[in-house]
């Protein structure tokens, strides 16, 4: 694994917060890091991953104020410059994606082709 990289993925402050939220669960399990990656499926052919996850061989490691976030190398092409952002509102709740890089999007958000 490399050392800490330039950031590829932005995270708006209300994201970081969040983050830093599940972080100070007393379930949360330290020796594992943010995961930011994308996999195969979803509506429009890719989905994004966001999760806590054990550092694998692959992986590079990214230092962004308060947190750190580990990406699998070959993800950043679908990734570069991408903005991970929290809404916390009534009718819309959750982790939200902003990728240049997507030639389309799916309703959900979550899903996308490149």
């Amino acid at each position: 694994m490399n050392s800490v990289l330039s950031v590829p993925v932005q995270f708006t402050a209300s994201a970081v917060q969040e983050i830093i939220r599940l972080m100070n669960e007393p379930a949360f399990e330290t020796n594992k890091k943010l995961r930011v990656g994308v996999k195969g499926g979803g509506c429009s052919g890719m989905t994004y991953i966001l999760e806590f996850d054990e550092i694998k061989p692959n992986d590079q490691l990214f230092q962004l104020e308060a947190i750190s976030f580990i990406m699998d190398k070959s993800h950043g092409i679908y990734l570069q410059d991408m903005e991970v952002n929290w809404e916390g509102g009534l009718n819309s709740r959750g982790f939200t994606f902003k990728n240049p890089n997507a030639s389309s999007t799916c309703g959900c958000g979550t899903s996308f082709a490149v």
